[in-house]
């Protein structure tokens, strides 16, 4: 190789290597704070081990997007975590930990995540959050959590806080009739639909934030799962929503349907957010 042919590759190698700098230099750095406790009200000691929530943030920004993520687990299991797929995208991603049936009511573990959601509304600006741009989501039991804080807004007035200020709702496969852990604790069977104060439907509202709403295959997933999703939607729908979307991701089950609703979720935010949406 002569000399000018080497000296155009170094060169090239120089240039690729500064852009790769350059492109590293402008992504932010993130970092994880665990087991924050979120209790402003005693509660126990089966409290103190579960009310508390992990917190992962782009340090040095300001004004992002935030994600709350309740974990699934059929409110009788699991732990938070936050989801891979929400890591180094520009938002501040908040997972909650939440006391589980049946070692307490189905009320009292939705207190606990409404207690938790607080805490962000309060805390979340300290990490370079904003609360105008808060996102509920969550995965089966979240997505119920998620539906239900959004829409019974009772939960979130308890902490002197509006439903109506969640920037969105985007729940991944959760039950829009009475939770059938709930349901177990009262006798009431599996296949039993029930819609009462305990189920999304109960509370369907058109001044909700905008909700979007992700189920697996209708015919791979939980018990009428897709249904009833898709009756919330109609419902949201007939009452006068201006911004609700219903999904069905063909050929995913129950806990495969997550990975591409992540995609949706990401796509929606932007939306929301009146940013510009593009592949990922």
């Amino acid at each position: 190789m002569n000399s000018e042919k080497l000296f155009f590759r170094h060169l090239l190698l120089v240039m690729v290597f500064l852009a790769a700098q350059s492109v590293a230099a402008q992504e932010p750095d993130y970092k994880m704070i665990k087991e924050i406790s979120y209790n402003t009200v005693p509660k126990g000691t089966y409290a103190l081990e579960r009310c508390k929530l992990d917190i992962y943030y782009p340090v040095g920004l300001t004004d992002c997007p935030v994600v709350v993520w309740y974990h699934g687990g059929g409110l009788t299991g699991g732990n938070k975590a936050v989801p891979s797929q929400l890591m180094k995208q520009g938002f501040v991603v908040v997972a909650v930990n939440y006391r589980l049936l049946p070692k307490v009511t189905i009320g009292e573990c939705l207190d606990d995540c409404a207690e938790a959601m607080a805490w962000v509304f309060h805390h979340v600006g300290e990490y370079g959050g904003s609360e105008k741009k808060i996102f509920v989501s969550g995965h089966s039991a979240g997505g119920y959590i998620t539906m239900m804080l959004g829409l019974d807004k009772r939960w979130m007035q308890r902490y002197h806080l509006n439903a109506d200020d969640f920037a969105g709702l985007i729940p991944f496969s959760g039950q829009a009739i009475s939770h059938f852990s709930y349901r177990k604790m009262h006798d009431i069977p599996n296949l039993q639909p029930t819609i009462d104060e305990f189920a999304p439907l109960f509370h369907v509202r058109k001044d909700a934030p905008p909700m979007i709403l992700i189920t697996g295959d209708r015919n791979l997933e939980l018990f009428g799962r897709y249904e009833e999703n898709a009756y919330l939607w109609r419902m949201l729908k007939l009452v006068g929503h201006q911004d609700v979307y219903l999904y069905e991701i063909d050929g995913h089950g129950h806990g495969a349907m997550g990975n591409p609703a992540y995609y949706i979720l990401k796509n929606h935010i932007k939306r929301i957010l009146g940013e510009d949406v593009k592949e990922y």
